[in-house]
């Protein structure tokens, strides 16, 4: 594939899938970037899942070679840059609100507010229109 800048273990679509997205931290600095809306290293740093700063680091990396996100100078400050999804990250707005929506349902101690779940399964084409459109989050 032109757009694959990695070869994946194999071309079997969940496992191709875990190789971009399947490690502890990768879905939490997409959630973060697509949904939080967060677009500076140090508000990444910030989450509440506490990642270490190289990890954070070299998941940007390894999205932005991916095509996932992208970075650019921030034009109020020259030390830093400014992450934002790509097209090919915002794709996994679906698959992301279908795992939070599995989490809400079977995780008896969910964070997410109440009647989350169904607002997904109701509503998932408003809720991804929203949140691309920087009007909603998960919440």
């Amino acid at each position: 594939m032109k757009d694959c800048p990695f070869e994946p273990r194999s071309h079997c679509p969940i496992s191709y899938s875990l190789d971009i997205v399947g490690d502890r931290w990768t879905l939490l600095v997409l959630r973060d970037l697509i949904i939080l809306r967060k677009r500076h290293f140090r508000e990444f740093l910030a989450s509440d899942e506490r990642i270490a700063s190289n990890i954070l680091t070299a998941r940007l990396k390894m999205l932005e070679a991916r095509g996932l996100l992208s970075r650019r100078p921030d034009p109020d400050s020259a030390r830093q840059v400014i992450y934002a999804p790509t097209e090919k990250g915002l794709a996994l707005l679906p698959a992301m609100l279908e795992l939070a929506r599995w989490a809400a349902t079977y995780d008896p101690k969910t964070a997410a507010p109440p009647g989350f779940a169904k607002r997904v399964a109701k509503g998932r084409a408003q809720m991804i229109a929203d949140i691309r459109a920087g009007r909603g989050k998960l919440g």
